[in-house]
């Protein structure tokens, strides 16, 4: 589907920010491991969707409730489980260090752009433990199937140098295992640390309890038991909440962005913050929300993205009317998402005349005086490519080639982003 967005003179309006997709899908696949839990207001997205059927496919009860749901958890062993995980890839990697505590035998599906998607780290972990699992091709993709075994405690070994949702999975299922473990993060680097922040603090919300040795170790005691995440409200999501906060740095805006914001929970896409600050743009956030009144003479700059590649396409986005080059750089794992979001945004965006590099680790972007308008740019079935071509759209003009794909992570997204002024 192809959304033509027309140039805007101003925003003006205020959104109800969409809650967190990355906590929503840990909040789920944690309360199914054991004990009752009552999720406030998890985000309504695809991927949290398929986190909610997960649950429901490992045993666990989940009843609607005012503002939520409630789940009960129910850990059962049965001959044979069928999961299909969409298209989320977080939801699949959690899955399968739990798939010996559901079933005997299993087998993992996926659609769109999780097929080609890589889990050869994960799988060879697992193979490592004692499990008989299999994905599809060199990259073991889904479809994955399980055939028998147990993961087995005792030292994990776990490459952390291209997905933090390995080390997340395992962290999430080796509190079940009958002995203790001692998981160790081994590669050249390690990227999106603070995701296995996350996850540790919604697995102390549940009960668990995680040792934090160095920055690649972490000591798991065995036989612990899950007691339920209770009253877990989710917050709202700062990834989903950079569109709109770029649109109104770049735009003459009064916005007003409402959510539950206060700092006790980790987002790793809450350093668009610091960056736009670093940037030039200023807002006032409280803990209820964020209020910006731009626009603002963007500085272009170095940005770390090692921890936060979702945030690359809305980045590139603000590096082309930003004063000076911008770089973008330790982002060699954000080619191994939804897109390629280094090839691919450098290709899109050289069909409106930036000027657009790239490296293996990097994206280097020198802004220039005009852009063509109009063009159509291609979100190669990727929701923040999406989001972040509507963006620019609302300063150029643009044809959005896929706009459908926001559904993935913010189903509301252009209905919002129409109370502020997007046409």
């Amino acid at each position: 589907m192809i959304l033509n967005v027309k140039p805007v003179p101003s925003l003006k309006g205020k959104i109800q920010l969409p809650a967190s997709k990355s906590y929503s899908i840990r909040a789920f696949i944690i309360a199914a491991c054991g004990g009752s839990s009552r999720l406030i207001h998890p985000s309504n997205c695809e991927d949290a969707v398929v986190a909610k059927n997960t649950a429901k496919g490992l045993g666990s009860s989940v009843k609607p409730v005012k503002n939520g749901f409630d789940l009960k958890a129910s850990l059962k062993v049965v001959s044979t489980k069928n999961f299909n995980v969409g298209e989320s890839g977080t939801s699949l990697r959690f899955l399968l260090p739990l798939l010996p505590m559901a079933s005997k035998t299993s087998s993992v599906k996926g659609v769109g752009t999780l097929i080609g998607r890589p889990n050869l780290h994960l799988c060879n972990t697992l193979r490592a433990c004692g499990m008989k699992i299999k994905g599809d091709g060199p990259k073991e993709s889904v479809p994955i199937t399980f055939e028998g075994g147990s993961l087995n405690g005792g030292t994990i070994e776990i490459d952390g140098s291209l997905s933090s949702q390995f080390i997340s999975a395992l962290l999430i299922a080796a509190p079940l295992l009958p002995v203790n473990s001692k998981i160790v993060i081994t590669g050249k680097e390690m990227v999106s640390v603070d995701y296995i922040v996350m996850t540790r603090q919604i697995l102390a919300k549940a009960g668990i309890t995680i040792k934090r040795v160095n920055d690649r170790t972490y000591m798991v005691k065995g036989n612990q038991r899950y007691k339920g995440l209770k009253n877990f409200k989710v917050p709202s999501d700062y990834g989903l909440a950079a569109f709109a906060l770029a649109a109104a740095s770049i735009l003459p805006s009064k916005v007003v962005l409402n959510g539950h914001l206060n700092n006790e929970l980790v987002q790793s896409d809450g350093h668009i913050l610091e960056f736009l600050r670093k940037m030039g743009v200023r807002f006032k956030k409280t803990d209820t929300g964020i209020v910006i009144n731009g626009p603002f003479d963007l500085k272009g700059g170095t940005f770390s993205l090692k921890n936060c590649p979702d945030l690359v396409p809305i980045m590139a986005v603000l590096a082309l009317f930003a004063k000076g080059q911008t770089k973008l750089v330790d982002v060699f794992h954000a080619r191994a998402k939804e897109s390629d979001r280094i090839s691919d945004v450098r290709n899109e965006l050289l069909k409106i005349g930036a000027d657009v590099k790239e490296t293996s680790n990097a994206l280097i972007i020198t802004p220039r005086s005009a852009y063509k308008s109009g063009q159509l740019l291609d979100a190669h079935h990727d929701h923040r490519l999406a989001m972040a071509w509507t963006v620019l759209g609302m300063k150029i003009g643009t044809k959005v080639d896929g706009i459908e794909s926001c559904r993935k992570s913010y189903p509301d997204f252009v209905k919002d982003m129409k109370l502020i002024g997007l046409k």
